[in-house]
């Protein structure tokens, strides 16, 4: 007598459902997560230097002692004044 053998050691269809859902979830997130970063490496490319180096900080353009030196020239601030506030920047370098 012949007999059938059935070996029905496998998950079935379901199985094969979450198989490949499990497979089209992790490639999504490889493929989402490589974009992202992407996305992150050009951008922080393109940003400028947010803080200039010591010393140079920057306010509208100019250095802060010009800006200074702009005031008291056009009369805006006094001598004494002038100069408490030029040894405050230059202390605090």
């Amino acid at each position: 007598m012949i007999r059938a053998m059935w070996y029905h050691d496998g998950w079935g269809w379901g199985g094969w459902f979450a198989m490949t859902l499990i497979m089209v979830l992790f490639w999504v997130l490889v493929i989402a997560g490589a974009v992202a970063l992407a996305r992150y490496i050009g951008r922080r490319r393109q940003e400028p230097n947010p803080q200039p180096p010591v010393g140079e900080q920057r306010w509208g353009g100019r250095r802060a002692e010009d800006l200074l030196a702009q005031r008291f020239a056009s009369g805006d601030i006094e001598e004494d004044e002038y100069g408490r506030r030029l040894a405050l920047l230059r202390e605090s370098r």
